[in-house]
Order: C-alpha cells, then sequence, then structure tokens
C-alpha cells in the first residue's frame, strides 16, 4: 500500500504495470494510452470557482456505464426518514452496539449499516446522517458508491481495507477516511468490525479555517494520504453488483467485470485518510476553556459563515495547565447538536458508561455536561499540569441542523441506556450566601 500526501491537492497516479498510462498534454485525446476509456468523476459544478472545483479524470479499461439497470435493494436499517417516530430531547446515550456473529449471521459493511440520527433530505441536497457500521464478512463481488453524499468514516474496532477506483487504503481505529459522493468502493474486513459514520449532503469536508492560529496546527494538510493507483482487469461472469445509495435508499446493478478497473487518474476529487494521532493540539495554557471548535478535524460548511452543516472534532490525548479552573468540559446548552462516539479509552466527562462503541447525542439546547463524579473531583483536585485523556479518543460529529433519531436507534437496537439522566442526579447545590 503506497499514498500520496496532501489535503486537496492535484494529484496524478498511474499503475506501474502501464508507464504512460496517462495522456499527455490534454484530459481526453481522441484515442487514450493502452485503449483506455477517458471519464471524468465531478464533486462540484463545473462552474464553481477555482478553490471549490473538484474533479478528477480516470482512465479505465471500461466505462462505468457498462451495467444493467438498477433495482432496488432492501435496504435494511438504512434510512432519511426523520418522522418515523416522535421527536426525543432528552439526553440519550447508546451502550456498545452488537456486532453480529459469523457465521450464523454474516453482514458486511452494506448489510451492516444502521441509520442512528440525522436531519434535511439528499434530494435538497441539505443534510446530514449519522451511522453505525457493524459487520463481520468482507464484501465480494459487490461495491457500494453515495449518490447523496460524502461518507466520512470512523472505525472503531477492527481494521478496513478499502478498495476505492483510485486505490487501496488501510484505515484502522484512531484514523479515519472520507469516500466522497460518487465514488465506487469496497470494504475488507478481518473480524468482527464496528464503528461510526457522518454522512453529509450538499458539501464536501474541508480544513477550519486557522485563522488567528496562523499557519499551522490542528490538522496538517501534508498528513492526509491519498491512495496510489490500482487497478485488476477481473472478469466476473457470474455478475459484480454495484450498489448505489440514492435519495436514501439502495439500488443494485449488475456487470460482469471488476469496477476497479482504472489504470491511471489525475485530479483533485479523491478519497483519503487522516491518522489522529497527527493532528497538533491547541489549548488554553492560562485559565478558562478554548471552546472545543480548537479541536476541528474537517468541517462541511454551510452558506452562513462560521455556521457548519457538520464538523468532526476529536478529543486526543494533551496537556492541562489552566490555572484556577474546572478542567473538564463546561455545562453546556447549545444551538447546535452533538453527536458522540468513542474510539478507545475513557472519556475525561463521563469515566463510566460511556464506553468504546457507543455514542451519546445531546441535541439542541438540551442541557448537559460532567457527571457528578466527575465534578466533585474536578472541583477538589490540586492544579498542577497534568496528561489529560491518554490512552483515549474521543469525537464529535457536531452539525447547526437539528437531528431527529431513528426507530432503531431508539427502539430497535436494544442499546439504548435507558438510566443516563441518572449520572447526574447527585449533582447538590453548593450554594452558601454567607460565602463568596
Amino acid at each position: 500500500l503506497q499514498y500520496m500526501s496532501g489535503f486537496g491537492n492535484e494529484h496524478a497516479s498511474e499503475d506501474p504495470r502501464c508507464p504512460g498510462a496517462l495522456p499527455e498534454g490534454q484530459n481526453n485525446p481522441q484515442v487514450c494510452p493502452y485503449g483506455l476509456y477517458a471519464e471524468q468523476l465531478s464533486g462540484s459544478a463545473f462552474t464553481c470557482p477555482r478553490p471549490t472545483n473538484r474533479r478528477s479524470w480516470l482512465y479505465r479499461i471500461l466505462p462505468s456505464v457498462c451495467h444493467k439497470p438498477f433495482k432496488p435493494l432492501e435496504e435494511g436499517h438504512l434510512t432519511h426518514d426523520w418522522d418515523e417516530i416522535e421527536p426525543d430531547p432528552n439526553q440519550l446515550r447508546w451502550k456498545p452496539f452488537e456486532i453480529p456473529k459469523a457465521p450464523q449471521n454474516k453482514m458486511d459493511f452494506v448489510s451492516g449499516l444502521h441509520t442512528l440520527c440525522g436531519a434535511g433530505e439528499p434530494r435538497g441536497r441539505n443534510g446530514i446522517a449519522v451511522h453505525i457500521f457493524v459487520c463481520n464478512t468482507s464484501m465480494a463481488d459487490r461495491c457500494l458508491y453515495n449518490s447523496d453524499g460524502d461518507f466520512l468514516i470512523v472505525p472503531q474496532q477492527g481494521k478496513l481495507l478499502i478498495t476505492t477506483e483510485f486505490g487501496k487504503m488501510l484505515v484502522e481505529p484512531n484514523e479515519i477516511c472520507v469516500i466522497q459522493q460518487g465514488m465506487r468502493f469496497s470494504v475488507e474486513v478481518f473480524g468482527e468490525t464496528r464503528g461510526y459514520i457522518l454522512e453529509v449532503y450538499g458539501a464536501h469536508f474541508e480544513l477550519p479555517d486557522l485563522g488567528p492560529i496562523g499557519a499551522n496546527g490542528l490538522a496538517n494538510p501534508r498528513d492526509f494520504l491519498v491512495p496510489v493507483a490500482w487497478y485488476e482487469d477481473r472478469q466476473v461472469p457470474e455478475g459484480y453488483t454495484v450498489i448505489s445509495k440514492y435519495q436514501g435508499k439502495l439500488f443494485a446493478a449488475q456487470q460482469d467485470y471488476s469496477p476497479y478497473n482504472v489504470v491511471a487518474w489525475h485530479g483533485n476529487y479523491t478519497p483519503y485518510k487522516y491518522h489522529l494521532e497527527k493532528f497538533m493540539v491547541i489549548n488554553a495554557v492560562a485559565f478558562d476553556h478554548a471552546d472545543p471548535s480548537i479541536f476541528t478535524v474537517l468541517t462541511a460548511k454551510t452558506t452562513r459563515a462560521g455556521v457548519a452543516l457538520a464538523d468532526f472534532v476529536i478529543f486526543p490525548p494533551r496537556w492541562g495547565v489552566a490555572n484556577n479552573t474546572f478542567r473538564p468540559p463546561y455545562y453546556h446548552r447549545n444551538c447546535m447538536s452533538e453527536f458522540m462516539g468513542l474510539i478507545k479509552g475513557h472519556y475525561e466527562a463521563k469515566e463510566e458508561g460511556f464506553q468504546p462503541g457507543g455514542g451519546s447525542l445531546h441535541s439542541m439546547m438540551t442541557p448537559h455536561g460532567p457527571d457528578a463524579d466527575c465534578f466533585e473531583k474536578a472541583s477538589k483536585a490540586k492544579l498542577e499540569p497534568e496528561r489529560v485523556a491518554d490512552g483515549t479518543m474521543a469525537f464529535m460529529f457536531e452539525s447547526s441542523l437539528s437531528l431527529a433519531v431513528t426507530k432503531w436507534g431508539l427502539q430497535t437496537s436494544n442499546r439504548l441506556d435507558k438510566n443516563y439522566y441518572k449520572c447526574w442526579e447527585p449533582l447538590k447545590s453548593h450554594f452558601n450566601p454567607k460565602c463568596k
């Protein structure tokens, strides 16, 4: 496995088995080298300004148009129906989502997709969804592409070998990858596997602006990795299944060849991966908290300045040194929706109950914050420089949209922790009007 580095770069790659496969000096020659077909994959409107214009040219053995008609495919627990159950504004927490056991219940990445919550809808090109994936079997002679938006994939247990039209990526826990709209991919797993997906409709992920931080910090562009070209010229007489997620539903088409027949490509619209340990943490070094936006890895913007359709935020190991400060996350009511997941370790504000492979949702203006034990310990702690979150990686999907929870999330999954609210019940008043 080899990669090229750089976020949003113009990359060019060709499989070394076919040197010179990339046309020179133009995108669409009358006859491509090696008798290949030229195909453009557009991730933005043709007329987008240059800084936001995304496209790649693929040089392939057969164009992707060669397939039988699409037919509806049972989508299981994948949905964008946000009205199937009444809204629930309560603080919600889920125990680790269960992974089916093989071989009694074989489940690959596609059949293991479960929608937990979301808002908006793909036809209007504005919205997000949070999915959980649980699987135990590799995708065999079938691939998926998302017509609705981008997938930001966060593996929590088990590594993913992801084959794309652009090449292969190995994505392990504590890494993330983004498969952008329209890109075909397959997932190979090596046992019981689980993770989280943030899907965005109508926007692509970007690096956040740094403002007064300056030119460096947070996620550095050089640390994002893009696969190099790899192809297979493989016929599949028994049928290769191409699955499209389209308007929130799944459709399948048959073809008799592998879709991973791209011999060379160039452009700036690619899949990519990133290791979370490479995040350059910014933090308060005097007093109080900086807002958690300083931990933003990627953002999908709206047309309103500073308001995100979705942010991907992490809480990595770091030093805590703030003086005269309650150091854990503060109590909070937010005009944004906050879904949190845990890849490994213990989250600092809730060391019990919030477990790797589980999650929590604090909806718009629903109050949340440290549990009673965390508050008491942090209020009495001796304030010295200390390591925070060693051995831990929690993350947050934050959105300006008000998220609805699916029936699977509230009922069918049977993983909702109905005692979550009790972690705040031991909080007591310390008010004393005679003591300033």
